[in-house]
């Protein structure tokens, strides 16, 4: 009787917890849905500009992959330079019958647009997509980790690791790059450890990856949340930026280095020259961007997407005066177009352009005004074709 009496003030308590517990998470689903619809009506007015949350979080992107009148354009900071006839607006009053949707910021390369790519997962099946590198991608040995962790996006990196959109082998090579970048891993214990585990291949720890992969799936569940959560506030707020998310600035533009020719001979220069080629052809030869770039290529391959692949031409003009010739220069051109038909993508890079100051805004590795022309042409051309 006792015990009778003890255990039944108990079971009303936990009753209402059942059904605080289903009230929120039909709040949460509900508020989901709306921001989804939200999305989805909005997108022909927020696909064209540019803006913290769709370059961080993955639902903007979603919901631009899913409209069929948006293509996706990823790049990085020649995206959001305020440039007369960029392709997002020109297109954005759909004057050919299609809208161009930027995705990126200053500093962004190959590594950060796969991550994101993979997160959008079976959204880009059969879809077309555009993709714009930069030159001076390739130049550095290695990727500057200050870049990276500015356009670092745990939910695209989680859902990356977490997801099933990518075939195990490839999925291990990029969290092995990623890897090497350990600050931004450490922004989630459960990623980081993930990782770890992933790249590491020892069977101890495929034994731990599968006991926390249904959290890493509950990480990605919140995550997906928060994210469709912050869209929300964004558009209600009338497109205002979400007040608790810090925008870090990464400045990509560099000072030219000097050239070095001051007070040269005549009769050391051919010298000069042909020893700055050699260095510069080593430089392209040993870049690690190389090795993203072909980890970008396969997961747009497996996600069985649609890509154009944009290439700007190198600014002749600063590398002629630094003493690298045309030749030199032409050995980036010719790995990435050989790179561009390994895997049957068509590539534009406008090389015949290189040392053309109408078409690159001088030292500034970005497209003039004329020069955008080139590009939102090929887009319109590609949006259009057929097959």
């Amino acid at each position: 009787m006792t015990r009778r009496a003890i255990a039944r003030p108990r079971a009303p308590h936990l009753f209402s917890a059942l059904i605080a517990c289903a009230f929120l998470i039909a709040l949460l689903c509900g508020g989901r849905l709306v921001a989804v619809y939200l999305e989805k009506k909005t997108i022909h007015a927020t696909a064209p500009k540019d803006f913290f949350i769709k370059n961080q979080g993955l639902a903007f992107q979603r919901a631009a992959a899913r409209a069929p009148g948006i293509l996706l354009l990823y790049g990085s900071s020649e995206l959001i330079d305020p440039i007369p006839n960029r392709a997002s607006d020109f297109f954005s009053s759909e004057p050919s019958g299609f809208q161009v949707c930027p995705v990126g910021r200053a500093g962004t390369t190959s590594l950060i647009i796969l991550q994101k790519l993979g997160a959008l997962g079976s959204e880009l099946r059969d879809r077309k997509v555009a993709i714009w590198l930069s030159p001076s991608w390739f130049f550095p040995p290695a990727v500057s980790p200050y870049y990276y962790a500015g356009n670092f996006s745990l939910p695209a990196a989680s859902d990356i690791l977490f997801g099933d959109a990518l075939d195990w082998n490839l999925k291990t090579e990029i969290v092995k790059r990623m890897s090497q970048f350990p600050d931004t891993l450490a922004k989630s214990a459960l990623l980081q450890l993930a990782a770890a585990c992933v790249a590491s291949g020892h069977p101890l720890d495929r034994i731990v990856l599968i006991a926390i992969w249904p959290l890493g799936k509950l990480q990605n569940t919140v995550l997906d949340l928060q994210d469709h959560f912050e869209t929300l506030i964004y558009i209600l707020g009338g497109g205002r930026p979400v007040p608790w998310r810090g925008l870090r600035i990464v400045n990509s533009r560099k000072a030219p280095a000097d050239d070095g020719q001051r007070g040269v001979t005549t009769e050391s220069l051919g010298a000069i020259r042909s020893a700055r080629d050699a260095a510069f052809r080593a430089r392209i030869a040993a870049a690690s961007e190389w090795i993203d770039l072909e980890l970008l290529f396969r997961t747009l391959t497996e996600l069985r997407a649609k890509p154009l692949i944009l290439g700007m031409p190198i600014d002749g003009t600063l590398y002629d005066a630094r003493g690298v010739s045309r030749s030199a220069r032409q050995v980036y051109y010719d790995r990435m177009s050989e790179l561009a038909q390994r895997y049957h993508f068509p590539l534009l890079q406008f090389e015949d352009h290189d040392a053309d100051p109408d078409f690159l805004i001088a030292h500034r590795e970005h497209p003039t005004p004329k020069g955008w022309m080139y590009y939102d042409r090929a887009l319109d051309d590609f949006f259009h074709k057929t097959k």
